[in-house]
């Protein structure tokens, strides 16, 4: 490097290198000057000057500096890899591959290159190039350490799994008595225990065993080397000693679930599906009853026989867990026992025991059987479950009536107020709901998790300006809005952008659902560090185990969420898109002089707060943006805040394909995302595309309403198109008439009978009714009335329960809405619409959207009796108005 300089200059740009490794930036841009001063074109010398100022976030400069030394000497190792370097700092990884491997050309043994190639090869998964590229590192420099395990990480990612356990043993060959260094000890445990999980992998099981007990001395963590120990014995079916293993694992963490699953697959008492015959239950029941007395403090060995256990056995082992943990008072009790609600007739069996609990510390302030006098907490703990059993089974009067004893007896418990504000989000509810979360925040503003579950409430209520107040209040100070980005707080902005697209703000919702896709982007980024570092600390299990993640990281829930918000956005966007200018002035001028002067003041006032929020965030920004020493640190202020920019787009179906293909590669199994596609692509007339996304729900679930619904609509419209001209046109209808006989619901059968098929098969289900009415209608538009007819004609059926207090009746709120809006919409019969809302509301009485005489829309609504009951508490007893917190909030909801 600057080889072509005299010595003075050499040793400056040396200068320059060494500033930007140690990031005195100002230092090595002097440097720099004071070179190109005598030698204005040397490109090495610009490269570098460029590389610094990108690091000063001067971009444009840079990377003109930086293609003017390259022009200056293409043939310059230095210039191509700063190109490259310039690229990855702006994460065109393909592109600054290319620029690696141009400078390899012309010095294809720098180590340097070498190693940030192989980065981003690991990065960009070209496991091939890796292989190649940590071949070379390690035959330019076979003493170093990292360029052995690299080689051999390269193999097995590229699933070369006997090579990269040869490589390990070719290095061990290298060291002196078969010992690392002292101080090396934990980096080499690790990678032994690495190749022995090779050797697992490649299924070289008795070798992977023998090599653990000869390596035993070598390994410091002793936990991973049991484990690794116990799945091998497992593996092989010795499971006597695989049993003593476990055991020993438990003695060590009694609490481990997985070491109690472990141990029933060694004594042959594992089931996948948690289905057992009544021997292995009763061998299951003596194993754990064992388990329970040698680990009397485990909660696992107390909880486990739960989800095996039936009948009498299960109300005793059920009443032997739950009476110490309501004793004790644990309000995570009804989240340890929710999964059992899964389970047929468990959720009678545990109504009837807790009421009997219930029942009896009412009467003698004991439980059953016993002398001991329970303390007064324990009633309330009952109470609390009880609550959240019946909210659970939808039985939310009594839920309520039991949650407002709970809060008589005893008022100054946070969560009675947030399990409230639960109940009454699943009975529909949702601002009174978002009242009492409030109530429960300002009983104690320092607790994070209460203070989001009221966010979480406000955004559900679609209150967002006040979610937003609510929720900066734990962030920095300064740029608070965007502190909730930085800080990937994903749950507040997927939240928040349902609740804009409710609005129908679709700028705003697509801000907030692109700022979660670009979250997922930055998580993807970060691992590039840890191809070096985890290579380097020797934590290579981990390693492959992140590597593996980061390979199904887009089909998690929260990106689906994300993904399927914005193609939804686009959708709605496509189908009425924004309004020009031209229109906008032309509706201006069929107005009445005074309604053109309203809304001219309407628009007038919009601007001029919009002016005042932006005011006053910069005059934030800029008195938090000055940092101890006098420097400005701040942002960069969002050009587009409300994104009108965003709606700009010419082709909106164009934009939700790229988010649709991240879905379809990454959730295949989810039927959200192929009625998505089945949307899009019946809107651009792709006619296959379409039929794969129908033939995909099938695939996932037939018999769907939904799945239904596209498969009829699909047929319909395409017998309602032309007759095919072009050959294009041609081979798709060959393709769908020689499709449509292989799909049993249509075999042999028109649309209408299809449909009527459909019905008989799920007469007593009100969303296959209202699914079948749907399309009826769509095949015949005459024959609303009978569609109508149909829906109305549908019954709410009770449930069968065991005796348990109060009918559960089968129709779920969110479904009795759809339907609702499907008369409304679809159907367009107004009257039907209302009939259908006096009804649920006596079905849904806290219900908002149906106006149920128990919600926040009546005026003796729970809602409204806490707007009368913060007026009249006294300030001793009205621990939710501190500072008077909430009724500022129960302003703010506007109801």
């Amino acid at each position: 490097m600057g080889a072509s300089l005299p010595p003075k200059e050499a040793n400056l740009f040396k200068l320059i290198v060494k500033s930007y490794e140690t990031k005195q930036y100002k230092k090595g841009l002097k440097a720099a000057d004071a070179i190109l001063k005598k030698f204005p074109d040397h490109g090495e010398t610009l490269s570098m000057k460029g590389l610094t100022l990108n690091c000063m976030d001067r971009k444009s400069e840079a990377y003109e500096l930086v293609r003017q030394g390259l022009k200056n000497d293409l043939k310059s190792h230095v210039c191509w890899h700063v190109y490259g370097l310039l690229y990855r700092s702006d994460r065109e990884y393909r592109e600054a591959i290319k620029c690696y491997r141009n400078a390899l050309k012309i010095d294809p043994d720098n180590i340097e290159i070498l190693r940030d190639l192989s980065l981003l090869q690991a990065q960009m998964r070209d496991l091939t190039g890796f292989v190649e590229t940590r071949q070379r590192l390690l035959t330019l420099k076979p003493n170093h350490r990292m360029n052995w395990i690299g080689f051999s990480v390269a193999h097995h990612l590229n699933s070369n799994t006997s090579k990269a356990v040869e490589i390990l043993e070719a290095y061990e060959g290298t060291l002196e008595d078969d010992h690392p260094p002292e101080n090396e000890r934990c980096e080499h445990g690790e990678m032994l225990l690495f190749k022995i999980s090779l050797l697992e992998e490649c299924g070289f099981l008795e070798r992977a065993l023998e090599e653990l007990h000869k390596k035993e001395s070598k390994i410091v963590d002793k936990l991973a080397y049991k484990e690794q120990e116990v799945s091998l014995l497992v593996n092989l079916s010795r499971l006597e000693e695989g049993e003593t293993l476990y055991r020993a694992l438990l003695s060590m963490n009694p609490d481990n679930y997985r070491y109690y699953e472990g141990l029933q697959k060694c004594v042959g008492l594992y089931s996948e599906n948690g289905q057992f015959s009544p021997d292995q239950i009763d061998r299951l029941d003596s194993l754990y009853k064992t388990l329970g007395q040698q680990y009397k403090w485990s909660s696992a060995a107390k909880r486990i026989p739960l989800d095996f256990l039936q009948g009498d056995k299960f109300r005793e082992a059920a009443d032997n867990y739950i009476r110490p943990l309501l004793t004790k008072g644990v309000p995570s009790l009804f989240s340890d026992l929710s999964s059992l609600y899964n389970h047929p007739g468990k959720a009678d069996i545990l109504e009837h025991l807790i009421l009997g609990l219930e029942h009896s510390i009412r009467m003698s302030g004991q439980y059953p059987g016993r002398v001991e006098k329970e303390p007064p907490s324990t009633l309330l703990w009952t109470l609390f479950l009880l609550a959240q059993h019946y909210d659970r089974r939808g039985q939310y009067e009594i839920a309520l009536s039991k949650i407002d004893e709970a809060i008589e007896h005893t008022p100054t418990v946070i969560d009675l107020y947030s399990v409230k504000s639960r109940i009454l989000k699943h009975g529909g509810d949702l601002a009174a709901a978002a009242a009492f979360a409030d109530e429960a925040r300002c009983m104690d503003l320092a607790d994070r998790y209460v203070n989001s579950e009221c966010v979480k409430r406000m955004l559900q209520a679609d209150q967002v300006a006040l979610a937003e107040k609510t929720a900066v209040l734990f962030t920095k100070d300064g740029d608070q809005h965007n502190n909730l980005h930085d800080m990937q707080c994903m749950w507040y902005e997927l939240a928040s952008g349902e609740s804009y697209f409710r609005e129908g703000d679709l700028g705003r919702a697509l801000k907030k659902f692109l700022a979660v896709e670009k979250h997922y982007a930055d998580i993807t980024e970060d691992q590039f560090d840890f191809h070096s570092y985890c290579l380097r600390k020797m934590t290579l299990c981990t390693y492959v185990e992140m590597l593996k993640f980061q390979d199904q990281l887009h089909s998690h829930a929260y990106f689906h969420k994300a993904a399927a918000g914005a193609i939804r956005c686009y959708i709605k966007l496509h189908d009425s898109p924004p309004k020009s200018t031209a229109e906008e002035d032309d509706e201006m001028s069929k107005l009445l002089p005074s309604q053109k002067k309203k809304m001219r003041q309407k628009q007038r006032k919009a601007e001029a707060r919009a002016k005042k929020e932006a005011e006053e965030k910069n005059e934030e920004l800029s008195a938090s943006g000055v940092s101890k020493s006098g420097k400005r640190n701040v942002k960069p202020v969002d050009p587009d805040p409300h994104g009108e920019k965003l709606l700009q787009v010419e082709d909106p179906l164009l934009e939700a394909t790229k988010y649709l293909k991240l879905l379809q590669k990454n959730s295949p199994d989810s039927l959200e995302t192929h009625l998505l596609s089945f949307e899009l692509y019946t809107r651009k007339e792709k006619i296959l595309l379409a039929f794969q996304a129908v033939k995909q729900l099938l695939r996932l679930d037939a018999e769907h309403p939904d799945s239904h619904r596209c498969l009829i609509k699909f047929f319909h419209k395409v017998g309602s198109m032309n007759a095919p001209d072009t050959d294009n046109e041609k081979l798709i209808w060959r393709v769908l008439e020689a499709e449509r006989p292989t799909i049993s619901q249509l075999h042999e059968k028109s649309l209408y009978e299809a449909n009527s098929s459909f019905l008989e098969k799920h007469k007593d289900s009100l969303m296959h009714r209202a699914a079948f009415a749907e399309i009826l209608y769509i095949l015949d538009s005459n024959t609303k009335s009978e569609a109508v007819k149909l829906i109305e004609g549908s019954a709410n059926k009770v449930v069968p329960t065991n005796g348990a207090l109060g009918p559960i009746r089968d129709w779920k709120l969110k479904d009795c809405i759809a339907v609702h809006k499907l008369l409304g919409t679809v159907l367009v019969d107004q009257d039907a619409a209302l009939r259908w809302k006096v009804r649920c509301a006596e079905y849904f009485p806290y219900s908002t959207y149906f106006e149920g005489s128990r919600s926040s829309a009546s005026l003796n609504s729970v809602f409204n009796q806490l707007c009368k009951n913060t007026e009249n508490e006294s300030p001793n007893h009205a621990v939710g108005s501190q500072n008077g917190k909430l009724e500022s909030s129960l302003k703010d909801l506007s109801i």
